[in-house]
């Protein structure tokens, strides 16, 4: 037994003596020279930037190729691009006049070669574009801007105003956006005239020119609580148990649990509702489900408003007045299933905004009909439903 405990120590021993720190095996001349330039480059306007296309030299030192140019006085931005490639994208151009790039041709060893200059003409960058599509009106409680943003550029809508009188501008709100076209709103703001300012800002800080106008926001107030079901023949309101009534979507209590319709029910479904006095309907928000459910299963996607002053006994729409279709949005467009902090901060926490195309006669009664839920079943769950406009 001691010979073979000898034995094995000295097998162990051995072993450690022959386990050293291999050394680095650097097939990096650090002394080569830099590659040769990039030649016959060509250049592709864009809105606010350029496409590069150039011959790559035959050097097989060459790692990548780079582009160096100032967008804003001091300002310099880089564009990389490996030797896999023959092409390189600039961005971030404020406005179409002509600039320098120079281009270079940088080894394994990170050594650049001279570089190679060429001249870039940007077209017109994305927020010059939508700001001349930019409209600004009055909205309940505040402003309504409208925006078109043909390239789904990432860009930042900054709101301006004076709200004390002293002919002061300061920001009151920043809406971030890369959506085609799309309503924005600003609320909370007294029914007396403001100066607003509201310009475009792209994400390398180049700013589109200010639409600053007087504008006297329209009146609104919350609609009082609790609203009364009518539970007329066609309605579903019928809960999928005896703690989701429908009463729950207008406690004015958000997580104090939701109204969750039958799971044998049909899609389209809807219910009705009293608001106990007529109303011009401005906007409405809807919260969706607990954060653990917000943009799946039940929530509701897509929706109609409808309004009536007569709503008939037999629960039919004959008397009924479209108010408006609505779809659900999700910030972070990411797939089902998935959803970030600020998407259960927008469906569930603070709740969707849908605001009112048109402005509506003013009706007591209103049918919320839903014809789509995230899931595609036919139950269908709403934690809490609220309501703005004149009285």
């Amino acid at each position: 037994m001691k010979r073979t405990a000898y034995l094995a120590a000295a097998c162990i021993l051995l072993l450690l003596s022959r386990c050293k720190t291999e050394e680095r095996l650097d097939h990096i001349d650090p002394d080569g020279p830099a590659p040769a330039q990039v030649n016959s480059i060509k250049s592709e306007s864009k809105p606010g930037g350029a496409i590069l296309t150039y011959k790559l030299p035959a050097d097989p030192n060459l790692s990548y190729v780079k582009a160096v140019y100032e967008i804003q006085e001091g300002v310099f931005r880089e564009s990389k691009s490996s030797f896999y490639t023959d092409s390189l994208k600039l961005e971030g151009f404020g406005d179409t006049k002509e600039y320098t790039v120079k281009v270079y041709s940088v080894g394994k060893n990170e050594k650049a070669s001279e570089p190679v200059e060429v001249k870039v003409h940007p077209l017109t960058p994305p927020i010059e574009s939508s700001f001349k599509d930019l409209v600004v009106d009055p909205g309940f409680g505040g402003i309504k801007i409208k925006l078109k943003n043909e390239f789904a550029a990432n860009m930042a809508i900054v709101i301006m105003a004076d709200t004390v009188g002293n002919d002061v501008l300061l920001p009151i709100q920043t809406f971030y956006t890369k959506t085609i076209a799309g309503t924005f709103s600003v609320r909370g703001l007294s029914s007396t005239p403001k100066k607003f300012s509201v310009y475009l800002r792209d994400r390398w800080n180049n700013k589109s020119e200010s639409l600053v106008k007087t504008i006297t926001p329209l009146f609104e107030q919350k609609v009082p609580k609790p609203f009364k079901g009518l539970k007329l023949p066609t309605d579903e309101y019928e809960p999928v148990e005896s703690q989701y009534p429908v009463d729950r979507m207008w406690d004015d209590k958000v997580d104090n649990g939701v109204f969750a319709s039958r799971h044998n029910t049909n899609t389209p479904q809807w219910f009705t509702f009293d608001l106990g006095r007529p109303v011009v309907i401005s906007r409405m928000k809807m919260h969706q489900r607990h954060p653990d459910y917000t943009y799946t299963g039940a929530n509701v996607k897509r929706f109609e408003l409808w309004g009536t002053n007569d709503p008939g006994l037999d629960g039919s729409f004959a008397n009924w007045k479209l108010l408006g279709t609505f779809k659900s949005f999700k910030p972070s467009g990411l797939p089902l299933g998935r959803a970030t902090a600020e998407d259960n901060n927008y469906g569930h926490t603070q709740g969707e905004d849908f605001e009112l195309e048109e402005i509506p006669l003013a009706y007591r009664y209103l049918r919320f009909k839903t014809l789509e839920t995230y899931g595609g079943g036919s139950q269908i769950t709403i934690a809490e439903l609220s309501f703005w406009g004149k009285l």
